[in-house]
């Protein structure tokens, strides 16, 4: 028996019938979702042409998923808790926010190599004044639709909370503060005279990195990478992705839906809380 579970603003009575009448199964209303039950074989090619004839989200939770066992939650920052890459925007003081996004997109897509593409992309904000990151925050940073519920959610259930970024510490420190998040781990700008340098304090947090603070974490917790959720959008998230009992790519790159376990294009983050009744 295979169960389906639809999702998104979008979707109605008549679509989760529809679908569950093509898949010879039976549908039924959960909290904020539909469940499709059937006897068919539901593979990853099936799903994704499912989704491609959808408006809402479809997925399949793994068989081995157990989620009364999830204790904790690491997501990742830019462009999945929050609406923005921080490092374009920053880069946008410039003039230069074309060519730092056209570098971000390709190193979320896997293109090139995280650590040296970060880098070369603080390089492009030298000589920013370091104001410009509050104003960036103030006046550009949002969270995205769900986060909030989601959070709250998860200390319903007594889930710890872990926001993990290859972008920087003067916006994940904040956020800790003012979503009450449990840990947090990202690079820090290094500031010279009142501006950037240009420069990244210590080791880059990239795709290893992200991974490894994923198993601490859980070391910590005395608890597995299985009883971990992992989300993020792109190439450098997939390391701890891989490692965690269930992956959910949130708007994500193609390379990162291909092999994430859930798939979230048109709902909220706090979709995640229907994965975990």
């Amino acid at each position: 028996m295979t169960t389906l579970i639809l999702q998104g603003p979008r979707l109605d009575e008549a679509q989760a019938g529809a679908l569950a009448q093509t898949l010879e199964g039976q549908s039924s209303t959960g909290e904020h979702c539909w469940r499709i039950t059937t006897e068919r074989t539901v593979d990853r090619a099936l799903i994704r042409q499912l989704r491609q004839a959808a408006d809402f989200d479809i997925n399949c939770l793994p068989a081995d998923f157990q989620p009364a066992g999830i204790r904790l939650l690491i997501s990742d920052m830019d462009s999945t808790l929050i609406n923005i890459e921080c490092v374009d925007e920053i880069a946008d003081f410039t003039g230069r926010k074309t060519e730092v996004a056209a570098i971000t997109a390709a190193a979320m897509r896997g293109e090139i190599n995280f650590e040296s593409s970060l880098q070369q992309r603080v390089a492009l904000l030298r000589d920013i004044p370091a104001a410009a990151l509050d104003q960036v925050y103030r006046e550009r940073l949002r969270l995205n639709p769900g986060a909030e519920t989601l959070l709250a959610g998860l200390r319903r259930h007594g889930i710890k909370t872990a926001l993990v970024s290859g972008g920087f510490t003067v916006f994940t420190q904040r956020l800790q503060e003012h979503l009450k998040l449990d840990y947090t781990l990202a690079n820090e700008l290094e500031i010279r005279d009142g501006n950037l340098s240009g420069r990244v304090s210590g080791a880059i947090v990239g795709a290893r990195r992200k991974a490894d603070f994923l198993r601490e974490l859980c070391h910590r917790l005395e608890i597995e990478t299985t009883q971990a959720i992992a989300v993020g959008d792109g190439a450098n998230d997939l390391e701890m992705m891989r490692l965690a009992g269930l992956s959910v790519a949130y708007h994500a790159k193609p390379a990162v839906q291909a092999v994430a376990d859930i798939a979230l294009n048109h709902s909220g983050l706090d979709a995640i809380l229907t994965l975990l009744s």
